[in-house]
């Protein structure tokens, strides 16, 4: 091998080793990645098929068009096997990018289910008829740890 292609080969390897480095700078072995919530639903005795029509329509308009204004970047609906009756039987699972995009976001979703509901008032009354269908027990937001 002549010197000069020696000294590229070597250049290109320390240039590697140290993008590892960069890569570990921080000390951590993850990333933070995408903050998710979790809300807790136990629907009234009766009422599953209920609920399930109105995530599958309103909440769903809702949803998409929160996802096209860039609010959130997913949501699912997760059925779940209550044990006892203060376990949830639905799991509302939504994804948003990170802590920051939290901030101030009741008047966001306002503006959203204004345009979804026709106005804020059509959305609280909305809110309201679904408490004789379901009960909130109650949610949890987390930050997924993206592992390097």
């Amino acid at each position: 091998m002549r010197p000069m292609a020696r000294y590229c080969a070597a250049g290109a390897l320390l240039a590697l080793a140290s993008m590892t480095g960069i890569a570990y700078a921080d000390g951590r072995d993850y990333t933070d990645g995408p903050v998710v919530n979790s809300a807790y639903i136990r629907t009234v005795d009766g009422h599953f098929d209920d609920y399930m029509h109105w995530l599958a329509t309103s909440f769903k308009k809702q949803q998409e068009a929160a996802k096209a204004a860039g609010l959130i970047l997913s949501y699912r609906v997760l059925v779940v096997e209550a044990r006892n009756p203060q376990d949830p039987d639905v799991i509302l699972v939504t994804e948003y990018k990170n802590w920051a995009a939290l901030d101030h976001l009741g008047g966001k979703f306002d503006a959203v289910s204004a345009k979804v509901a026709g106005s804020v008032e059509a959305a609280d009354k909305a809110e309201a008829d679904r408490a004789k269908i379901r009960t909130v027990l109650g949610s949890r937001t987390m930050q997924e740890a993206l592992l390097k």
